[in-house]
């Protein structure tokens, strides 16, 4: 810049000529004594140059220091961009519902056999009239038989069982089961929880909806002697490609069931409770913070500044200059009329 500024004075001569002789006017229209002339007039515009060249001087490496402190805020708004795109964060978010899709219940009783299948409202169960004794099935209960998805060999018979809906009216399911005799130490059925069943019913391939369902979902089991009680929760998980999973959580009480018949018997009774622990549906899902139009708008900010401080740096140096040139001009001038 400075080169240029030089160049541009030497092919303007006439430009200077035109400054001394306005110079040449200024100063001819004071009048000082020569010992004013010689001394205070150059010490003290001198002085006001040096500070004027200071102050900008600090100007400018204030305004280059901003240029590199936005430099920085660029290249850490650009990495903390790509790191919020790389770690997305969980949500959770619930839905209160009244009535829930009924979900299906899965058991896998093996030599047990249904009793008694009942819906009650408000935790009210009444007490047993006769335990181990046949009685009604008031539940929508279907039987099939498919192959064990994981060894494709072995035949497993499954009854299903559709569960409540009703969460306000806190509806639940009461199940008893009956097993005459067992070879093992300890009995218990097995029994798994999916979402709809509806579903199962609408499906035209049972068998292998009752696959896929044993391939996704987890299964549990509850003891013989027992009331056990099973709390339901739904949760949904939404995937990154759009897709949807359910699964459930359980919370799970078990009661001692006191035998009171007058016999003692060698069979093994189960009971069984299925209701849902709240209204609440929770629903799981990843959401990417990195929001691009902020970080569009805050690097637009930054660049905008960068070249406003880039434009006002240049300004600094050619005012810089021009003082400089005219701090030149005035100290020829006075040594011409000193001599």
């Amino acid at each position: 810049q400075l080169s240029e500024d030089v160049e541009r004075v030497s092919e303007n001569p006439t430009d200077e000529r035109e400054g001394e002789m306005e110079v040449h006017e200024d100063a001819s229209s004071v009048i000082l004594p020569d010992s004013e002339l010689g001394t205070t007039a150059p010490s003290l515009r001198f002085s006001k140059t040096c500070l004027k060249n200071v102050f900008s001087v600090i100007l400018l490496f204030m305004y280059l220091l901003l240029m590199a402190v936005a430099v920085f805020l660029v290249y850490q708004t650009i990495s903390d961009f790509r790191e919020k795109l790389k770690h997305p964060v969980m949500s959770v978010s619930y839905k209160e519902v009244s009535l829930y899709d009924a979900p299906g219940i899965a058991f896998y009783p093996g030599k047990a056999r249904l009793l008694s299948c009942k819906h009650h409202y408000y935790d009210h169960i009444p007490p047993l009239i006769n335990p181990g004794q046949p009685g009604d099935i008031e539940c929508t209960t279907q039987r099939i038989n498919y192959t064990d998805p994981f060894t494709n060999q072995t035949m497993k018979y499954a009854l299903v069982v559709q569960g409540p809906r009703d969460v306000k009216k806190k509806e639940l399911v009461f199940l008893q089961f009956h097993l005459n005799g067992t070879d093992q130490d300890f009995s218990a059925i097995d029994y798994l929880l999916f979402s709809s069943f509806q579903e199962f019913i609408d499906s035209p391939e049972k068998a292998e909806f009752m696959k896929d369902c044993e391939g996704s979902y987890s299964s549990w089991k509850f003891s013989g002697g027992f009331r056990t009680w099973v709390k339901m929760s739904l949760v949904k998980t939404k995937e990154e490609d759009g897709s949807e999973t359910v699964e459930f959580k359980q919370e799970t009480s078990v009661v001692n069931y006191i035998d009171q018949r007058t016999k003692p018997r060698s069979d093994q009774l189960f009971f069984v409770v299925f209701e849902w622990k709240d209204p609440f549906i929770q629903t799981v899902q990843d959401i990417i913070t990195a929001n691009p139009w902020n970080t569009i708008a805050l690097l637009c900010g930054i660049f905008l500044a960068l070249f406003k401080a880039a434009d006002f740096a240049k300004l600094s140096v050619k005012w810089m200059i021009k003082i400089r040139k005219r701090h030149l001009k005035r100290s020829r001038q006075v040594m011409n009329h000193i001599s």
